[in-house]
């Protein structure tokens, strides 16, 4: 296998979430690695920035605001994309939320706004750019899942039921439309370090806990995750569909690690 089957070169990608943290991880290595890339939140602000530094890398984007609670905008960043590039390869969705509750004090509007983020927003821009990649016959989707789409985290219901349901959705499209060009994956990050978790991560029992479970012993960059995103959307993974596919610096595979 040649290693340019890894070159995303006239490939275009649409980052859901691409705007900060993983998700603009992901779309700086997509774009890195060849692809146009457009990424996409609720705050257009967000998104005129992430435009400017995907212009930077040389690539072409255009600046379109989206939310995934709201289908009618989805299909009109895919239209905008079609006008503007004329297909999209490649679907990455990264938008997503959480919020630490003890479960028996979880409201349905919280465990609802939840779910409606993380999950049937991630069915929703899957159906909306899926049809378009299997109209095209050619399409690679990338579901962001988690750790707790395997473990428990203590306290966050919600969000672990929402990931593990990301990896079950995931698996049910790859199966449906494996025949028809598009592959569906995801990837499952373990603990990266954030704007958003810094303060966790660095100065809380819960941040230091994540810390003697990780083998690395330390924390990940968003940036390590790009490797990840850019095989699951090149022609390398021309044979990989269903897959979960984790980052997490031997996390899962932790037991007793002293």
């Amino acid at each position: 296998m040649s290693f340019s089957k890894l070159d995303l070169t006239g490939r275009v990608a649409v980052v859901v979430g691409g705007t900060s943290g993983i998700g603009r991880a992901i779309a700086h290595g997509m774009a890195e690695a060849g692809a146009d890339v457009v990424c996409t939140s609720r705050s257009i602000g967000q998104v005129d920035v992430a435009a400017t530094e995907i212009e930077a890398k040389g690539r072409r984007t255009i600046r379109v605001a989206s939310d995934v609670s709201d289908r009618g905008s989805l299909e009109n960043l895919l239209g905008e994309c079609v006008t503007a590039f004329g297909k999209v390869d490649i679907l990455v969705n990264s938008a997503g939320r959480t919020k630490r509750e003890p479960t028996l004090d979880l409201d349905d509007e919280t465990w609802n706004a939840i779910l409606e983020t993380n999950l049937t927003g991630t069915l929703r821009a899957c159906q909306v750019f899926g049809r378009h990649m299997i109209e095209n016959g050619y399409g690679r989707i990338i579901n962001i899942a988690s750790l707790s789409t395997f473990v428990s985290l203590f306290e966050v219901a919600a969000y672990a039921a929402s990931k593990a349901a990301v990896a079950s959705l995931t698996k049910s499209l790859a199966i449906e439309w494996a025949k028809r060009g598009v592959n569906v994956n995801a990837i499952a990050p373990g603990v990266f370090r954030t704007a958003l978790n810094e303060k966790l991560l660095d100065e809380t029992p819960r941040g230091q806990e994540f810390l003697t479970r990780t083998p690395m012993g330390r924390f990940g960059d968003v940036t390590e995750l790009a490797g990840a995103a850019i095989f699951l959307a090149s022609d390398a993974a021309s044979f990989v569909t269903g897959e979960v596919l984790v980052v997490d610096g031997g996390f899962l595979a932790s037991g007793v690690n002293q």
